[in-house]
C-alpha cells in the first residue's frame, strides 16, 4: 500500500504515522530490513500508518543492548530506579490525550473508553510501581540461610493489540522496578501506541539499553525473542495457542515464561441477586472493548426461575450499545481490530445458530456501519455448556446465556472450561457469594460488581496462563530467589 496516497488521518500527525526506526540502546536506529507493516484504522478500513517490520538481526541487537545494560540497572539503588519510573510516568501522563486518540484510531476503542481505561489504567499501574520500586528488596532468614531476591535478567515482552498500552505497562513497569532490562515487541496491529510510549521513554532519560523496542510480526520478531539464548524470561500476553508455542520455544533452552492467555469467564447470577444490576453490569463487562477482553464475562449463568426476566433485561441493555465512530460521544461500541477478527467472530455467530442456540438480539442480519470491521452485539440464549460458543474464546461482542437449576449446577457449568482467568458472582447474601467464588477455578472473581484492583495479582488457572501480573505478586515474577548460607 502507498501511505502517501491513503486518506489523511484527521487525528494522527505525520510524525506518528510514519515511524521508520527501532529504539535500541537509548537511540532511534535504522532497522536492518526494508519491510514495513501497515497500520489500519478499523473504523474505516483506511491505511493510517506504517512501522518497520523487525528482523531476527534487530532482535539480536536489542537483546545485546539489554544484556549490556543489565548489570548497571540491576545494581541501581531502589530509590533511583523509582525516580526513573516516576519521570516516565510524568512524560507519559503529558501524552495522555495523544495516547487516547491514537488508541481510538488504531484499535477503534471509543474515545471515552480509550481515555479512562486504555490510558488511565496503565498510568495507575505505572504509578503503583514507582512506589513498589522504591521499596528495598525483601529478604528473610530461614535457619542459617539469608534468602534474597534478584532480578531475573533480560526480559522479552510480547504484547497484544486489545489493550496496547496497559498490557505493555503490566510487563514493563514490574520488570524495570525489579531491576530487569527489556526488549518489547508490541502487536503489529497497534504499534503506534508503543512509539508514543518510547517518545516518553526518551524524554524520561532511562539509561540506554534498559528498554528497547523492536516492532514486527509474531512469527519473526516474537519467535526470535522467545527462542533467544540471552533472554532470561519471556513474558507474553495473547492467545493460548500462541502461548503454547512460546512456552515450547523457551523450554528448548530451559528459560522462564510468564503467560497471560485466554479466558471464557462465567458470570454466575444467583436467584436472590439484584438481577437488573447484575445484568446491566454483566452486559457491560461482556461488551467492554467490543468484547476484545480476555477477562470478559462471556457466559452469563442465570437461575431458571429468573431466566426469562434476565433475557428481557439483557435485550434492553444491549439495545443501548450504539455502534459507530470512536470519536462520536454517543458511540459505546467500536469495531473489531481487523477484518480477520471480525470474520472470525461472525463465524462463531453462524456456528451458534447451527448448534441450535436461540438468538436474542443481534446476529448476522443486525445492521452495522457500512465501513469498518463492525460486528453487532449479539446474545444467544439456551446455549449448551459444551458447545463451541460456551467453550471457546470468541473475542468479540457475543454473549452466551445459560440457565442453571441450583448452585451446584452453576459451579459445575462455570468450571466446565479449559480456561480459568476470571469470573463473577452475584447474590444478596455476601457469604453465599463468597462461598461460590471460592469454588470457581479461576484466578480472579468479582462479587457483586466489585471494582478491579490493579494491585491484586492478575492471572489464570488451567490454560489461561502461568504466573501473575500486577502488584507485589507480579513484581515477584521478574526475580530469582537466592539462598545464602552463613
Amino acid at each position: 500500500m502507498d501511505l502517501a496516497a491513503a486518506p489523511p488521518s484527521q487525528v494522527l500527525p505525520d510524525a506518528l504515522r510514519l515511524r521508520r526506526h527501532l529504539h535500541i540502546a537509548g537511540e532511534w536506529t535504522e532497522p536492518t530490513g526494508a519491510d514495513v507493516i501497515d497500520v489500519e484504522n478499523p473504523s474505516t478500513a483506511e491505511l493510517i500508518g506504517q512501522v518497520p517490520a523487525g528482523t531476527p538481526a534487530d532482535v539480536d541487537r536489542a537483546v545485546a543492548a539489554a544484556r549490556a545494560a543489565f548489570p548497571g540497572w540491576a545494581s541501581t539503588a531502589p530509590a533511583e530506579r523509582a525516580g526513573h519510573l516516576d519521570r516516565l510516568h510524568t512524560a507519559l501522563a503529558a501524552r495522555a490525550d495523544d495516547l487516547a486518540r491514537t488508541i481510538a484510531v488504531e484499535l477503534g476503542a471509543p474515545l471515552k473508553l480509550a481515555t479512562r481505561v486504555q490510558v488511565g489504567l496503565p498510568l495507575t499501574v505505572l504509578r503503583d510501581h514507582v512506589a513498589l520500586a522504591a521499596r528495598p528488596p525483601v529478604e528473610e532468614t530461614i535457619g542459617n540461610s539469608l534468602v534474597v531476591r534478584e532480578p531475573v535478567g533480560v526480559v522479552g515482552a510480547i504484547t497484544p493489540w486489545n489493550y496496547p498500552l496497559h498490557q505493555v505497562m503490566a510487563k514493563l513497569a514490574p520488570a524495570l522496578a525489579a531491576g530487569c532490562t527489556v526488549v518489547l515487541k508490541p502487536s503489529e496491529l497497534t504499534s503506534l501506541t508503543a512509539y508514543l510510549l518510547f517518545d516518553a521513554v526518551t524524554e524520561a532519560g532511562l539509561p540506554p539499553g534498559v528498554l528497547n523496542l523492536v516492532p514486527g510480526t509474531g512469527p519473526v520478531v516474537g519467535a526470535a525473542l522467545a527462542g533467544h539464548p540471552d533472554v532470561d524470561l519471556v513474558s507474553f500476553t495473547g492467545s493460548t495457542a500462541t502461548g503454547r508455542q512460546i512456552a515450547k520455544a523457551a523450554a528448548e533452552r530451559i528459560a522462564r515464561v510468564a503467560l497471560e492467555l485466554g479466558g471464557k469467564s462465567a458470570n454466575v447470577i444467583l436467584p436472590d441477586a439484584d438481577l437488573a444490576t447484575a445484568v446491566k453490569v454483566g452486559v457491560g463487562n461482556a461488551l467492554l472493548n467490543s468484547g476484545q477482553t480476555c477477562t470478559a464475562w462471556t457466559r452469563m449463568l442465570v437461575h431458571r426461575d429468573r431466566y426469562d426476566e434476565a433475557l428481557d433485561l439483557i435485550a434492553t441493555a444491549v439495545a443501548g450499545y450504539r455502534l459507530g465512530d470512536p470519536f462520536d460521544p454517543a458511540t459505546r461500541l467500536g469495531p473489531l481490530v481487523s477484518a480477520a477478527q471480525a470474520e472470525r467472530v461472525r463465524g462463531y455467530v453462524d456456528r451458534a445458530l447451527a448448534d441450535g442456540a436461540r438468538l436474542v438480539v443481534g446476529g448476522p442480519d443486525a445492521p452495522v456501519p457500512a465501513q469498518g470491521h463492525f460486528v453487532a452485539p449479539t446474545v444467544f440464549a439456551d446455549v449448551h455448556p459444551d458447545s463451541a460458543l460456551a467453550q471457546e474464546e470468541v473475542f468479540g461482542p457475543v454473549l452466551a446465556v445459560i440457565p442453571f437449576a441450583d448452585t451446584d449446577e452453576a459451579v459445575t457449568i462455570a468450571n466446565n472450561s479449559s480456561y480459568g482467568l476470571a469470573g463473577a458472582v452475584w447474590s444478596a447474601d455476601p457469604d453465599a457469594a463468597l462461598a461460590v467464588a471460592r469454588r470457581l477455578r479461576t484466578g480472579a472473581v468479582d462479587i457483586n460488581g466489585a471494582p478491579f484492583n490493579p494491585l491484586a495479582p492478575f492471572g489464570g488457572y488451567k490454560q489461561s496462563g502461568l504466573g501473575r501480573e500486577l502488584g507485589v505478586h507480579g513484581l515477584a515474577e521478574f526475580s530469582e530467589l537466592k539462598a545464602i548460607q552463613r
